[in-house]
């Protein structure tokens, strides 16, 4: 008799969100062994938590560091290549404005003039958060860029300065490419141990997901009942929002206008991509799909697609970024914090650089929101509240990225000087 397979995290982590609910809404006011529920709610959230900030300095750090120096020592730095990661990070950047535009526009973290963050049971001194954050103008670019380049790389990764982690293990990674063959390759499979022995502990943590999202979603309901839901569905519907026109405008705009093909024709040529990506909300296991549209339905040659989509679903993730700045600015609104504009462009940045250093973790976006937190002095524990919808959202952002990689790959085919007449505009086609 075959054994059933197991079920799937995501399955796991929405059943654990509905008896989260459950158990919240029935044990507000009820205790064991004159323990409040409430209180057990909060220390198996907070565990979770910690669990989760445990991993951000070394993943990130031996993530950056191997994915620049496999850059540095690779020869895919030719035209091709530079074209690919121009592209790259122009349409993430784009992502990201897009996001950062639309939540300053609609303020989510905002309802009836007031912020949301008692409706959401979030914790944090108001005040002390703000001090952190005040006075952080232009004058603050040159304190910020002193930050990046830490006198201490130890003291900085032990106070969460993440900007400094980043940095270095940019400029390690570099330059480890550059050394004597033997000791790079020495160097680079120390990093690449690390890397994945992380990567196994991320796995390891995230089998602890839906136990984690049980007590933070149960403390959240047993705290303020339902009023929770109303923000969270608000600042959904607008990441969602967000997606949309990044998909439908940004991205078909960069394709009409750099690549002279059709959007709508390229839209139909990666569908079963897109609906793989969506229904698996992962990049990476769309990969062959999207490889066998580009090519078989798109007519884009080998060359481009074994190369450009590859790095991509690696590197180029467009509706991850786009959320993290959102959830970051999100936050900050719910705890009635104005971020400068300054903060707000540090958020960009270090969006930009995390989407490309987490990619591949399992659940990026909580480690990289995260990363931004710590940076800009944000209380971690409040990315708790966005796992409520998070699967619906991790589904519609990882559709995202993979049209990201799509686009990208015509675009450079057509710098390249193919001329892809299967994604050819007709007269009078847009």
């Amino acid at each position: 008799m075959d054994k059933k397979p197991p079920l799937a995290l995501h399955w796991k982590i929405l059943i654990a969100l509905v008896l989260g609910v459950i158990a919240g809404y029935f044990s507000s006011d009820r205790s064991i062994a004159g323990v409040p529920l409430v209180s057990v709610y909060d220390f198996g959230g907070q565990l979770f938590l910690n669990a989760l900030k445990m991993l951000i300095v070394p993943l990130i750090a031996s993530s950056i560091a191997l994915g620049v120096a496999g850059l540095g020592n690779s020869n895919s730095l030719g035209s091709m290549g530079l074209k690919t990661m121009l592209f790259y990070v122009l349409t993430t950047t784009t992502a990201i404005l897009t996001g950062l535009i639309i939540v300053n526009l609609v303020q989510p973290g905002i309802a009836d003039g007031q912020p949301v963050g008692d409706l959401l049971a979030l914790t944090g001194n108001t005040d002390d958060i703000q001090s952190k954050l005040s006075g952080r103008g232009l004058a603050e670019i040159p304190q910020i860029l002193l930050r990046a380049v830490p006198q201490n790389i130890l003291a900085a990764a032990a106070g969460n300065e993440m900007l400094a982690v980043i940095f270095f293990s940019a400029v390690f990674g570099y330059f480890m490419s550059q050394i004597e063959h033997t000791l790079a390759e020495t160097l680079y499979n120390f990093t690449d141990a690390v890397l994945q022995t992380m990567l196994l502990i991320t796995h390891w943590v995230m089998g602890f997901a839906p136990y984690g999202v049980f007590a933070l979603v149960a403390a959240v309901v047993a705290k303020t009942g339902f009023d929770a839901a109303g923000p969270l569905v608000t600042f959904s519907l607008v990441v969602l929002a967000a997606l949309l026109i990044h998909v439908f405008i940004s991205l078909p705009l960069f394709v009409h206008l750099i690549a002279r093909c059709s959007p709508t024709r390229l839209f139909k040529a990666v569908a079963p991509a897109l609906l793989t990506a969506f229904s698996t909300a992962s990049s990476s296991a769309t990969l062959p799909v999207t490889m066998d549209n580009m090519e078989s339905r798109g007519g884009v040659p080998n060359k481009y697609t074994s190369f450009v989509l590859p790095l991509g679903a690696t590197v180029n993730m467009n509706g991850t970024a786009l959320y993290e700045c959102m959830a970051a600015i999100f936050i900050a609104q719910a705890y009635g914090i104005d971020l400068s504009f300054t903060t707000q462009f540090l958020i960009v940045v270090i969006a930009l650089v995390t989407s490309i250093g987490v990619a591949g973790v399992p659940s990026a976006s909580l480690v990289a929101i995260a990363i931004i937190l710590t940076a800009v002095g944000l209380p971690v524990e409040a990315i708790g509240v966005l796992l409520v919808f998070d699967r619906v959202l991790d589904m519609s952002r990882t559709a995202t990225n993979v049209f990201g990689d799509a686009c990208c790959t015509v675009i450079v085919a057509r710098l390249q000087g193919e001329e892809l007449p299967q994604l050819k505009s007709n007269h009078g086609e847009e």
